[in-house]
């Protein structure tokens, strides 16, 4: 799959999670943040491509819904953002 097609895909995700999506200059990577009442996903707009798709496929990591498509999944899980891959908790003995 293309590049541009996964973000695409994960930009629509974005959307379909009720986020807003923003590319801005700056001095930043990106992430999520809430303003107002408003959810806000913001990337920087000077990342390559690959930057920008880690980027968003990070914030829906982090918002988990089971409800994405399988190609967002394939997409979060390429980018290495997978439960396989977390360390497990340790219990209180």
């Amino acid at each position: 799959m293309k590049k541009t097609k996964k973000l695409e895909l994960l930009e629509d995700a974005v959307i379909q999670n009720g986020f807003k999506l923003r590319y801005e200059k700056g001095n930043f990577l990106g992430g999520d943040c809430r303003l107002r009442d408003d959810n806000i996903i913001v990337v920087n707009k000077f990342l390559p491509i690959e930057g920008k798709i880690f980027t968003i496929a990070r914030v829906l990591y982090k918002l988990n819904p089971a409800d994405y498509s399988p190609e967002v999944k394939k997409i979060i899980g390429d980018s290495g953002l997978s439960t396989d891959n977390q360390l497990p908790l340790i219990e209180n003995e």
